[in-house]
């Protein structure tokens, strides 16, 4: 075999034919999910649901549903953040070239042209499109839709605190700070000198009700998981607690407290698994005890659902003079069943679940910060995160890999076992010669 080397320089060719253009074996994980897809009829459904919003005759063709659809699904495997990082990565492979069912000459859609469609399909599209996912787990028996668990997670929003300005004036935080500066009696200060006054002055806060970021008036003043201060979102999961399947996505501001939009995502979550043909209908909700609330306890009993949500600890003895009867008897029997064996199960389930769908979303499938700007372009992105999610995990229940990369993993567990099985073998030829070996050879090998 001959040395060959890269050609730095070369003459382009006039014509090309089809057959000899490079073709890509295909991976097994997309080319399945392919499968999958195509036998739901996943491209005729999004055809129909996004027609309404494009122009029957004229105008240029824009980005097949499809291929849309699939790439916002590349983003979640291949934990990608943004559009541009989408669409380069798409280009890069042959392989999803032809998951996205691109032909050899045609063109990857542009970034730009997945963000103009991204602003143009309204979110009940996207809700649409979720719950076609939770219909083909339905269709594989992966929802069952009895007991949920919700919990919440932060998400870091495309804008700076840096760049918060006053609601009432309009002026940035420097200004605002120089501001009370003079006014304490510093002329002209420094940088540094103002840094060192507003790390030090008494009475700093910094609320909603003041501040906002003018590029994304939507994000709000967060306090993050690690305990930073952040202009944020908050994303709110509904789990199925028999199946790992997500029910159910609530995007919020980032101080949307957890009382005031449990309910919300509970039904929800009831309402897409009857519409997806769930086993059963939702008739418990799992929580934490962030989200315990006299009126969310006494509204999940009004709506038949079982709350098990544990109470916050209080060195005082609650009062139920002011209250209905009605309340009084919702709380105490969501005592009970917190506190019961059932009680504690779901309450486990539903840290492990939920906690693993947002490591599973945010940290590995690149969600935990969003580039995009705005409640709702923030809310479609977020959903198609977790409807892929739901996908892979669909997958994995039925040819055993949830993402691309689970090969790896699968290769590199298989050669840890070889590697192990190999020690084994020669630790037993070991044995096995110092046993049939005579008691001088064989005290000798015992010494040595």
């Amino acid at each position: 075999m001959a040395l060959g080397k890269r050609r730095r320089e070369r003459q382009l060719e006039a014509f090309v034919a089809a057959s000899d253009l490079p073709k890509s074996p295909g991976h097994p994980f997309y080319t399945a999910l392919n499968r999958l897809l195509a036998a739901n009829g996943f491209d005729p459904l999004v055809e129909k649901l996004c027609a309404p919003y494009y122009a029957e005759t004229m105008g240029r063709p824009g980005v097949p549903p499809g291929v849309f659809f699939r790439m916002l699904f590349v983003g979640y495997f291949e934990g990608l953040k943004s559009h541009r990082a989408i669409s380069w990565r798409c280009t890069d492979s042959r392989s999803l070239g032809e998951f996205l069912g691109l032909a050899p000459t045609d063109p990857v859609p542009n970034h730009s042209c997945v963000s103009k469609t991204h602003k143009r399909l309204p979110k009940e599209v996207f809700d649409e499109v979720f719950n076609f996912i939770l219909s083909v787990a339905a269709h594989k028996g992966l929802l069952w839709g009895e007991a949920i668990g919700i919990d919440s997670t932060t998400i870091q929003a495309n804008a700076s605190m840096r760049s918060i300005v006053r609601k009432d004036s309009g002026k940035g935080w420097k200004d605002y700070t120089k501001k009370l500066a003079k006014q304490a009696g510093l002329e002209d200060p420094t940088d540094d000198e103002l840094r060192q006054f507003d790390r030090n002055r008494p009475g700093k806060t910094v609320s909603n009700d003041d501040w906002e970021n003018p590029n994304d008036p939507d994000a709000t003043i967060t306090r993050m998981k690690d305990g930073t201060t952040r202009m944020a979102y908050k994303a709110e999961h509904a789990v199925d607690l028999d199946t790992d399947i997500v029910v159910a996505v609530n995007v919020q501001p980032g101080n949307a407290p957890d009382t005031a939009t449990v309910i919300d995502t509970a039904i929800d979550a009831a309402v897409n698994v009857e519409k997806a043909g769930g086993e059963n209908e939702v008739q418990a909700i799992v929580a934490d005890k962030g989200y315990h609330s006299t009126k969310v306890i006494t509204l999940a009993a009004d709506l038949g659902m079982r709350a098990y949500i544990p109470e916050r600890a209080s060195p005082k003895q609650r009062r139920w003079s002011d209250k209905e009867p009605a309340e009084k008897r919702a709380v105490y029997a969501a005592r009970r069943r917190t506190q019961s064996k059932r009680g504690k199960q779901l309450s486990r389930l539903r840290s492990e679940l939920t906690e693993r769908s947002f490591a599973h979303v945010c940290d590995t499938g690149g969600a935990r910060r969003t580039w995009l700007r705005g409640l709702a372009s923030v809310a479609k992105r977020h959903l198609m995160m977790v409807a892929a999610r739901n996908l892979s995990t669909i997958m994995r229940a039925i040819i055993g890999i949830g993402g691309p990369r689970s090969l790896q993993g699968l290769r590199a567990l298989l050669q840890t076992a070889w590697t192990h099985f190999e020690r084994l073998l020669s630790a037993l030829d070991r044995l096995v010669a110092v046993l049939v070996a005579p008691i001088s050879q064989r005290s000798r090998a015992i010494g040595g």
